[in-house]
């Protein structure tokens, strides 16, 4: 049997320095969020979560492929730390024996499976527990998790994140680049300049 990998795709967040839900915009005849998923389920043996808190209901609406998971967190206002947890509580519910994990953020719209695939794959050649995107000078998401890391994830608090961890594991992290990982949707002007 081929060993599964966990996707949890973060989206949560009230995108309030945009003043409307960033996982809704469009791009490439698509939203953020169903691009994000898209690139995703090409991966092969993946099983993805996305986990909901502002606007759950909208943004649950966005989801039609029924091989996805949704998941709403309803401490999503506490910050990124209660959705990780949320996302991995729920893989670990659905698939126990799961060995990694990648976390996704919606809001890089220049992701891709190869991303994705580049991380798993790094992972197991350079046999280092945790692989992290590499872009602006910075370690961040999209970042794969090996299941030994799965307790520090989720004992994160308030806005902590995974580069907490990854910081942390410098030593046990290969840095996979990703050249556009820098550019993500924060605010109204991000966007224009994205689409035009």
């Amino acid at each position: 049997m081929k060993e599964i990998t966990g996707i949890v795709v973060l989206a949560a967040g009230s995108s309030s320095r945009l003043g409307q839900p960033k996982q809704l915009l469009l791009y490439k005849n698509t939203s953020l969020l169903k691009n994000t998923i898209s690139q995703a389920s090409q991966v092969p043996n993946t099983a993805i979560i996305v986990v909901t808190g502002s606007n759950h209901e909208l943004i649950e609406k966005e989801i039609t492929d029924s091989e996805i998971k949704t998941i709403f967190n309803p401490d999503w206002e506490l910050g990124m730390a209660s959705s990780i947890a949320t996302g991995l509580n729920e893989l670990l519910r659905l698939n126990p024996d799961i060995q990694k994990c990648i976390f996704t953020v919606c809001d890089q719209p220049y992701i891709t499976t190869i991303v994705f695939e580049n991380l798993i794959k790094e992972h197991q050649k350079k046999a280092k527990g945790i692989a992290a995107s590499q872009y602006a000078a910075t370690l961040g998401t999209p970042v794969l998790f090996h299941k030994k890391y799965f307790t520090e994830l989720l004992q994160l608090k308030g806005q902590e994140g995974a580069k907490k961890i990854i910081n942390r594991f410098l030593e046990d992290t290969v840095a996979v680049p990703f050249e556009k990982g820098n550019i993500d949707i924060d605010t109204i002007e991000d966007y224009n300049e994205l689409i035009s």
